[in-house]
C-alpha cells in the first residue's frame, strides 16, 4: 500500500501499523530505557522486499491471481503499489493480515499492469521490483462501420460505383483475427479489421458479416451489417388513365412509374412542391397522386421526382386536359362587342350577332329564330337585310359533345319600319332636290325674260282694233298673231295680213288651208318688210269641199302661230 493509498484511506494505514505493533512487543527493560524509546539513528535501512505472483498472464473473468511480498525485516510495514501509485483495494481484492499477500479473486482487464510492494520502517522504505500482470480479454461486441456509407436504420446505403471501406471494431487482447463473409457466402480472411471494395455493384448488396477470433481467450464474435446499393437513378414517368378528363368526373389517379425501389418520391405542380390536401391526396408511399373531383384549374403540369442521398431524377411534366362547359353563354353585338338582351335594327339593314361561351373543347353553336324554321350553325349569325320575319326571339344554344352539356341564351330582335338611309344618302337627296329647284327657277326666269322682250299686240305699231273687222269668238281665238317673226315656207306664200282660217278636212297640209283676205291694216304697218310673192288662185290651193257636214272633220287651230306645231286630233 503506497502513500497515495494512505492519503485516500488513512484508516487502512493505521490498521496495518497497529497490526505490526501488536505482533511485536519489546521487553519490559527496554520499555524503561529512554534510548529504546528514541529512534536509533545509527540503524541501517530495511532490506529490499521481493514480489511474486501466482501467474503473470490471466484471462478475464476466468483466473484468480495472488501477489506475495517477501522481506527479512520484522519491524516494517508493507504497502502495495499499482502502476506507480498506491493500490486501491476493491471488492474483488483480499489483503492478508500481515499485508504481505494480496489476492485478486476475479481478474478483469483493468487489473492488467505493474505491481510492486514497499517495506517501511519508521524512517525509510524499500521497494520491490515491478512485476507485470497481463490480462487477456475479448473480443467484445463488434461494430462495423463504412466510411462512405449513410446509415438508414439497420441498413447502410452506398452509391453504385463508389469505393467502400468496411471497418470492424472490437475490444480484444491480444489482437484478434478477422474473417469477412460476403453476401454470397464467400469468405475473405484478413488479419485486419478493414475491408475495401472498389466500384460497388448490385452484386454487393446484402448482409456483410465479420468473424473475430481471440486465440488467447478462445472467444469468437460475429458482427453483421446489411448494405443496400443505391442505383444511379433514371428519369421516372407520370402516367394517367386518360389525358382527356371531364370536370367533376373522378377521382383520377396519377402514378409515378419507376424501376427503382426504396426511393423517396416528391410531387410537383406547375414546378412547385405539391402540398397534399383533401382535393389532392397522396398514397402512403407517395407513388400515387389522387385528384378528387377534377376541376378546370387542375390541368397541371404535374411531375414527380425520385431521390436518395446520392442521386435524384425528375420526370417530364404531364399536362392534363380538363373538359368543361359550356358556361356563361352570352350574345354580343356592336363594336366593341357588348352583351345585349334586345337589339334594334332598321328595315333592310344588316345585323351581326356573336355567341360566346366558356367551354373546353370549343362549343358548337346553333341559332334559332322565332319565325324561321331553319337552324343556323356557327359562332356568328349574320342577317344581311332585316325584314319583319326576323322580329322576335333569337336563341343561341352552345353544346359540348364531350361533357354532354348544353346552355342557351336569347335576344329580342326589333325591326324599325323607317328606311335605314345613311346620313350621306340623305344629304345627297337634299342636295339633289335643291339643285332641281334652282334649275326650275332658272328656266322659268329665262322664259319669262325672253317673252318680255317680244312686242305685245297692244303696242302702238300694231293694228288698231278699229281697223280690224269684227270676227266671231272662235275666229278671234284662232287668229294668228303677227307680232312675232314667222318662218318662211317655200310652198306657202307669205300672208299680207291677218287671214281667217276656215275649217279644213283633218290631216290636210297647211297649203290647203283657206285663208281670208288681209285686213285693212296698212302695208307699212306689217311686221315683215318682205315683198309678198304673187298670189295664187284660191281654187288652186283649196280642193273642192264635200257637201257633207264637216264640222266633225275640222278643228280650229288654237294657236295659229306658224312656228308652233299643233297635233290635230281627229276625234274632236
Amino acid at each position: 500500500m503506497g502513500p497515495a493509498d494512505s492519503r485516500s484511506h488513512p484508516w487502512r494505514g493505521i490498521l496495518l501499523s497497529a497490526s505490526l505493533l501488536t505482533a511485536w512487543s519489546p521487553p519490559a527493560a527496554a520499555q524503561l530505557t529512554p534510548s529504546a524509546i528514541l529512534p536509533d539513528t545509527t540503524s541501517k535501512s530495511p532490506d529490499k522486499p521481493t514480489i511474486s505472483v501466482t501467474q503473470s498472464t490471466a484471462t478475464e473473468y476466468k483466473d484468480r491471481v495472488t501477489f506475495y511480498c517477501d522481506t527479512t525485516e520484522l519491524h516494517v510495514t508493507i504497502r502495495w503499489v499499482f502502476q506507480n501509485q498506491s493500490l486501491v483495494l476493491n471488492e474483488r481484492m483480499q489483503l492478508s493480515t500481515d499485508g504481505k499477500t494480496i489476492t485478486i479473486l476475479t481478474v478483469q482487464r483493468e487489473d492488467s499492469g505493474t505491481y510492486q510492494c514497499e517495506a517501511w520502517d519508521a524512517l525509510e522504505f524499500q521497494s520491490s521490483d515491478a512485476i507485470f500482470l497481463e490480462v487477456n480479454y475479448g473480443p467484445d461486441l463488434i461494430e462495423i462501420k463504412l466510411d462512405s456509407g449513410i446509415p438508414s436504420g439497420e441498413v447502410v446505403e452506398v452509391l453504385e460505383g463508389s469505393t467502400v471501406n468496411f471497418q470492424a471494431e472490437a475490444q480484444s487482447h491480444p489482437d484478434p483475427t478477422y474473417s469477412w463473409i460476403f453476401p454470397n457466402n464467400s469468405i475473405l480472411s484478413s488479419t485486419t479489421g478493414t475491408l475495401t471494395i472498389d466500384a460497388v455493384s448490385r452484386e454487393h448488396e446484402g448482409m456483410f458479416r465479420c468473424l473475430v477470433y481471440n486465440s488467447a481467450t478462445l472467444l469468437t464474435r460475429l458482427g453483421a451489417l446489411r448494405v443496400h446499393v443505391l442505383e444511379n437513378l433514371t428519369k421516372p414517368q407520370v402516367e394517367a388513365p386518360s389525358l382527356d378528363l371531364v370536370e367533376t368526373v373522378g377521382p383520377v389517379n396519377l402514378t409515378c412509374q419507376t424501376a427503382h425501389q426504396r426511393v423517396a418520391v416528391q410531387w410537383f405542380v406547375s414546378d412547385q412542391p405539391l402540398l397534399p390536401s383533401e382535393h389532392l391526396a397522396l398514397s402512403d408511399d407517395n407513388m400515387t397522386l389522387v385528384i378528387h373531383s377534377p376541376r378546370r384549374d387542375d390541368m397541371g403540369p404535374y411531375s414527380c421526382e425520385i431521390w436518395h442521398w446520392g442521386s435524384r431524377a425528375r420526370s417530364d411534366p404531364l399536362t392534363l386536359t380538363i373538359n368543361y362547359g359550356p358556361d356563361g353563354v352570352e350574345i354580343t353585338s356592336g363594336s366593341p362587342p357588348a352583351v345585349v338582351g334586345t337589339v334594334q335594327g332598321k328595315l333592310n339593314s344588316s345585323l351581326t350577332l356573336q355567341c360566346r361561351a366558356a367551354s373546353q373543347p370549343e362549343a358548337e353553336y346553333r341559332w334559332v329564330l322565332e319565325h324561321h324554321s331553319g337552324v343556323y350553325t356557327g359562332e356568328q349569325l349574320v342577317i344581311r337585310a332585316l325584314t319583319r320575319e326576323h322580329e322576335g326571339i333569337c336563341s343561341c344554344t352552345a353544346s359540348n359533345s364531350l361533357t354532354g352539356l348544353a346552355r342557351s341564351a336569347s335576344v329580342l330582335i326589333q325591326v324599325d319600319p323607317e328606311s335605314s338611309l345613311s346620313a350621306g344618302a340623305i344629304a345627297g337627296i337634299v342636295i339633289g332636290i335643291l339643285v332641281a329647284i334652282a334649275l326650275v327657277i332658272g328656266l322659268g326666269y329665262f322664259f319669262y325674260s325672253r317673252k318680255a322682250r317680244w312686242p305685245s299686240k297692244g303696242s302702238a305699231d300694231g293694228p288698231s282694233p278699229e281697223a280690224t273687222p269684227p270676227t266671231s269668238a272662235r275666229e278671234q281665238a284662232t287668229r294668228p298673231s303677227f307680232d312675232k317673226p314667222r318662218p318662211v315656207y317655200d310652198n306657202i306664200p307669205e300672208p299680207q295680213g291677218q287671214i281667217g282660217v276656215k275649217k279644213v278636212p283633218s290631216g290636210l297640209p297647211e297649203q290647203f288651208y283657206e285663208k281670208e283676205p288681209p285686213s285693212a291694216t296698212p302695208r307699212d304697218q306689217s311686221p315683215s318688210p318682205r315683198k309678198p310673192p304673187p298670189k295664187l288662185p284660191m281654187h288652186a290651193l283649196v280642193p273642192p269641199l264635200s257637201t257633207e257636214d264637216t264640222d266633225d272633220s275640222y278643228e280650229t287651230l288654237v294657236n295659229p302661230e306658224p312656228d308652233i306645231y299643233c297635233r290635230i286630233n281627229p276625234s274632236v
